[in-house]
């Protein structure tokens, strides 16, 4: 039987999702700067598979497989939503209706109802922003180190919490919130602060702001479930546990799917028939 794959070319990485020869998922990541790893990889292993391709890129990946005639393509968002439908099936999660926080480069932010969804909204912050202002505050481009150093973090010098502020007086929220992301810098400038603190701190402006922007449209559509995914949160426990402390704090149920970010890839597969 030809093999079938899913490629979901993104900004920062194209994934790929396939049946192995015993029928089960198997999953596989490059670089969207090398695509042309990309095509060794499928021309070595598997040159006589069917493909379906999503995501940004995927028209600059097809011109890299030349010998790829008519490869069909699917919606991004669609192969996404297709993709998270698939993986709630398989851990048995339900939802009649929930946000899902796309979280690759940037976020996109979609509306799940049944098997329908809409798109709501986005913002420029994700996996794009840990990368380059972790570049731009440590001096290091390689995504794995910023995101095990960062674990190493303490935002405590780095952020300004609603009880910096009000300190001895009554607070009016929660004063664990986040008053200033990145305030304390300045408004703490005695402190000693490492390269690690720095990369926390990034990764709180990205929980916080991800989080806080699902839960205002959880709140105006009447939605308690919020689904984080996206390729930003592989291996990137951090990131998770900020997202989820604040979600419940803001009484949702945030849900972690295991295979974070390969849903695109996943919805691109089972397209593929």
């Amino acid at each position: 039987m030809t093999t079938r794959i899913g490629i979901d070319a993104g900004g920062t990485l194209t994934k790929i999702a396939y049946w192995d020869e015993k029928k089960k998922m198997s999953l596989q990541s490059f670089p969207s700067s090398d695509f042309q790893a990309v095509k060794d990889w499928i021309d070595s292993n598997h040159s006589l598979a069917s493909i379906c391709l999503t995501g940004g890129r995927a028209e600059q990946l097809k011109s890299y497989l030349l010998s790829k005639d008519e490869i069909p393509y699917i919606v991004e968002f669609d192969a996404t939503m297709n993709g998270v439908m698939y993986q709630m099936r398989q851990e048995t999660l339900q939802s009649e209706s929930a946000i899902i926080a796309n979280i690759g480069t940037g976020t996109s932010i979609h509306l799940m109802e049944g098997n329908t969804h809409s798109r709501l909204g986005g913002t420029g912050i994700g996996g794009g922003t840990l990368l380059g202002l972790g570049m731009a505050l440590t001096g290091k481009s390689n995504y794995e180190e910023i995101i095990t150093l960062s674990k190493e973090g303490n935002r405590t010098s780095i952020d300004v919490l609603v009880s910096d502020i009000y300190k001895n007086n009554k607070l009016p929220i929660n004063g664990s919130l986040t008053a200033s992301n990145f305030g304390g810098v300045a408004l703490k400038s005695g402190e000693d602060r490492s390269g690690a603190d720095l990369l926390a701190g990034v990764q709180g402006i990205i929980g916080e702001v991800v989080a806080s922007l699902c839960i205002q449209v959880a709140d105006a559509h009447h939605v308690e479930d919020i689904i984080y995914i996206g390729s930003t949160l592989e291996e990137n426990g951090l990131l998770q546990e900020i997202m989820e402390s604040y979600t419940i704090l803001k009484q949702k149920n945030p849900i972690f799917l295991e295979k974070h970010g390969y849903s695109g890839a996943i919805g691109a597969l089972l397209e593929n028939k």
